[in-house]
C-alpha cells in the first residue's frame, strides 16, 4: 500500500464537525483533519508525538499554555503527553497531522488503512 488515493479514504468524524482520513503504516500514521466552521477538537493529550502543517483556512491552536492562529503553510509540533486543542476560525479548515507511533484508537476506525 505505497501510494493512497485520499478521495478514496472514507473520513469518519471523531467529534461534531470534524472528519478525518487517517491511513498508516508501521510506525508512522498521516491524518487529513477537515473542520467545519467553528469546530473545535478539545483539550486533549496523548502518548504520541504530533506534527503538522495547515492546509487551508485559518485554525486556533492550544499547544500547552502557548496559543496561536496559524494560516496555511505554518507548522507545528507537539511533543507526547501535552495538553493541545485546535479550533477553525473564520470558516472551514484542512489539517495534515502526523503522529509516530500510529494511534491506536484512529487506525481502529479502519481496516489496514482500508479505503471505500
Amino acid at each position: 500500500m505505497p501510494f493512497l488515493d485520499l478521495a478514496r479514504i472514507e473520513a469518519r468524524e471523531i467529534f461534531p464537525g470534524i472528519r478525518i482520513r487517517a491511513p498508516h503504516g508501521e510506525n508512522l500514521m498521516l491524518s487529513i483533519v477537515d473542520f467545519e466552521p467553528g469546530a473545535q477538537v478539545p483539550l486533549h493529550t496523548h502518548p504520541h508525538e504530533q506534527g503538522g502543517v495547515l492546509l487551508q483556512g485559518r485554525m486556533e491552536l492550544q499547544i500547552g499554555s502557548e496559543s496561536r492562529i496559524l494560516e496555511p503553510g505554518e507548522y507545528y509540533i507537539i511533543p507526547p503527553n501535552t495538553p493541545h486543542r485546535a479550533a477553525a476560525v473564520g470558516g472551514p479548515a484542512r489539517a495534515l497531522d502526523v503522529f509516530s507511533p500510529v494511534r491506536e484508537d484512529y487506525a481502529a476506525l479502519w481496516t489496514n488503512g482500508e479505503t471505500e
